[in-house]
């Protein structure tokens, strides 16, 4: 198979099931986003020493080729593919809970910055949350499983408590918002 097919070289791109679609269109938007957060987890994944995270953020990447695939798909495919599940979900939301018995309360904004580790975290929670709008986007106008959009949304809330959790560890204090 070929890396480069001249196919695209017009401005359009197949979906799956083959339907050619504009470069420009949302669903692009949403599944290019989405694995633009799973490099940038890549990337993360080389800053991190807790092993718990780092097999936690291994599972993600691959629950995010399900979220891409899906998103991938032609709106009326009858492509049978595997989905994010409510216990997907729940699994990233008892790490959460985890790491926040952890971490200091604070009632001000933190700036992102700290390790390198707590710095991708940060660039992985924006992403996520560009990749969240883009899919509530393409949501309004195809239909979008309530589960991958959930998803992604816990995810942001993820790579904040991790980007806290990896400057604390360092022993770094947080800067806040207006200090």
């Amino acid at each position: 198979m070929k890396i480069y097919t001249k196919t695209g070289d017009a401005g359009t791109t197949s979906l799956v099931g083959g339907k050619r679609v504009p470069k420009s269109d949302v669903r692009l938007e949403a599944y290019g986003t989405v694995d633009e957060l799973n490099a940038f987890i890549g990337d993360l994944i080389n800053e991190i020493t807790d092993a718990e995270d780092k097999k936690l953020l291994i599972f993600i990447q691959n629950k995010l080729f399900v979220v891409g695939s899906k998103l991938a798909c032609e709106e009326e495919s009858n492509i049978k593919l595997p989905g994010i599940t409510p216990e997907d979900i729940e699994k990233i939301e008892k790490r959460i809970d985890t790491i926040e018995t952890t971490l200091p309360k604070h009632s001000k904004f933190i700036l992102p910055g700290g390790t390198p580790a707590a710095c991708k975290a940060h660039i992985c929670r924006t992403v996520a949350r560009r990749a969240e709008r883009n899919i509530c986007r393409l949501a309004e106008q195809s239909k979008v499983d309530a589960e991958e959009t959930a998803f992604i949304n816990r995810l942001s809330d993820y790579f904040f408590v991790l980007s806290r959790h990896c400057n604390i560890s360092a022993g770094n204090t947080e800067t806040y918002w207006g200090e």
